[in-house]
């Protein structure tokens, strides 16, 4: 399978570069020579320590991600600005995803991001839903999981406002996934898609908290483990594109 050109492909593309340029630098040209260092050799070798720098956080410890649509609200909202913990589930080669170090595995009610099975290039930030070997149904907007309904309670009207201009009026719930506790929005206007399926080894069950207005697995499939960049811990900005201002009470949110 080609590997996609994402960001995380060029930056360590790049890293890796430079990293020659600056070896080149250290092990020959500045043992060798005595003349002025020239100047793509200065610059591309004084990157490197930066691209380093990010590469390794980026790569190993948190990446910033950015709510793109609708599909987590009410718990996430279209320009809110996150931190993915890239460690929780272990160790990773960048642009691989190999696991490399550590046991850490998805949990049901983990909010992931992962590269999106059908294009790779984009990333994805649903819920899990569904462990490897699970059955999961969906029927009159209720999920069960191995034939234990996932407990749904309250029910508030709200009003869901889409970026791109439609407005839904939704029914707010409180779902609860494995003593989870988040909040849903379901929308009495929309039939939604019934299922019964089987997680297969090594894939995920995700689906979006916005029930009725979420492209899933319902929709694509199962997620497999490699595609897993890591779980969402934190609001760390927030930005309404509809009103242009910060939204401030979200920021430092934990997810």
């Amino acid at each position: 399978m080609p590997i996609p050109m994402t960001f995380a492909t060029i930056l360590t593309l790049a890293t890796l570069t430079t990293g020659l340029f600056w070896l080149y630098d250290k092990a020959y040209w500045s043992r060798k020579n005595k003349t002025e260092k020239p100047m793509w050799l200065e610059t591309f070798s004084g990157l490197f320590s930066v691209l380093l720098i990010v590469f390794v956080i980026r790569s190993f410890l948190y990446e910033p991600f950015r709510i793109p649509s609708g599909s987590m609200k009410p718990g996430l909202l279209e320009g809110d600005f996150i931190l993915v913990n890239k460690y929780t589930y272990g160790l990773r080669l960048p642009v691989l995803g190999t696991k490399i170090v550590g046991n850490g595995m998805p949990a049901r009610g983990d909010v992931m991001v992962f590269h999106y099975p059908l294009n790779p290039s984009e990333d994805f930030i649903k819920r899990v839903i569904g462990l490897p070997g699970d059955t999961i149904q969906y029927r009159d907007k209720t999920i069960y999981v191995n034939g234990q309904a996932v407990s749904q309670e309250g029910s508030v009207e709200d009003i869901d406002v889409d970026i791109q201009g439609p407005v839904h009026r939704v029914y707010r719930k409180q779902e609860t996934l494995d003593n989870r506790n988040y909040a849903i929005f379901v929308d009495p206007n929309y039939l939604g898609q019934e299922l019964e399926t089987t997680v297969p080894p090594g894939h995920y069950f995700m689906m979006g908290d916005n029930r009725d207005h979420s492209g899933d697995s319902r929709k694509w499939g199962f997620l497999p483990e490699q595609n897993i960049v890591g779980k969402a811990v934190m609001v760390w900005l927030s930005w309404d594109p509809i009103t242009h201002t910060f939204r401030r009470q979200r920021i430092g949110q934990s997810i």
